[in-house]
């Protein structure tokens, strides 16, 4: 059987890293890939922009049917034939550990052999930063094979990135890198991809794409449809459509790329004091 691609998106909350998901899952899933989306959220709301209505969640269906538990509980199809999607869950707000209820549905896949579905293209979508080790299990070399990180010029997403950045570096092994590529989102002038490029040559991460700000993006988003739906306008879908196959060409490049080399807190803070003193361009 092939191997599916198996990818996972880190960023800080609020930056629009699951509209950038959803929207590649679709892109993916419209060029005939089957794919798995998987929300690493405890909120549940990875798949709201995938799916006709909301889906139960692994772990309140762990819950409820106990160890009787099939596929069908759990694995729902996206309104984009050939996509699939799953959420995690967790507890409520201030109730337990949201990322052991990764580490529970990781698990619980595995007894369901659903990662042996034929998958081309198994994406995680995953809350925030990775201090948490329950956060970090789809980074893990076991269960992906590239890290994508999408952050925004506000300085507290840089921050974010860089942290995550330290974690994908951590779990590399010698002669690999988990490393994909930074997604930088909300581009709205100049000066965010120069600010994009500056982070990216202080960490030996590279910019994969640039997405600008889009009021149309945050409207399909309140009527929860996809880029694919609306193929407009026509610059939106072809940023889009370029940053899945940018994904895409990691697949099949060698493991032998440079590694990252993420920040110590000292020179993330010098080099903020740098661009604080840029001329505003």
């Amino acid at each position: 059987m092939k191997e599916a691609f198996r990818l996972a998106f880190y960023g800080k909350g609020g930056i629009g890293k699951t509209t950038v998901c959803c929207n590649v899952s679709a892109m993916l899933a419209s060029r005939g890939y089957r794919v798995l989306h998987i929300g690493c959220d405890p909120k549940a709301d990875s798949t709201r922009l995938l799916t006709a209505q909301r889906i139960p969640n692994v772990l309140e269906q762990m819950a409820r049917l106990g160890g009787d538990i099939k596929i069908s509980d759990i694995l729902f199809p996206g309104k984009q034939d050939g996509l699939f999607c799953i959420e995690a869950g967790g507890p409520k707000a201030g109730t337990g550990c949201a990322g052991a209820g990764i580490s529970a549905m990781n698990e619980l896949l595995h007894e369901l052999d659903l990662f042996e579905m034929g998958w081309d293209v198994i994406l995680y979508d995953v809350l925030g930063d990775v201090v948490c080790g329950g956060f970090s299990v789809p980074m893990k070399g076991e269960y992906v094979d590239k890290v994508f990180v999408i952050s925004s010029s506000e300085y507290m997403s840089v921050y974010a990135a860089n942290n995550i950045l330290q974690a994908v570096d951590l779990f590399s092994y010698h002669d690999s890198c988990l490393f994909g590529g930074i997604i930088w989102n909300h581009c709205q002038t100049d000066w965010d991809r120069e600010l994009a490029d500056s982070f990216s040559q202080l960490t030996r991460a590279e910019v994969i794409a640039y997405i600008d700000e889009w009021q149309e993006l945050q409207r399909y988003d309140y009527a929860k449809k996809l880029i694919v739906q609306e193929q407009k306008p026509e610059k939106l879908w072809n940023q889009f459509s370029d940053l899945t196959d940018r994904i895409l060409q990691r697949q099949q490049m060698t493991d032998q790329q440079k590694r990252i080399a993420p920040c110590s807190m000292v020179q993330l803070e010098e080099w903020r004091e740098a661009i604080s003193r840029w001329n505003g361009k």
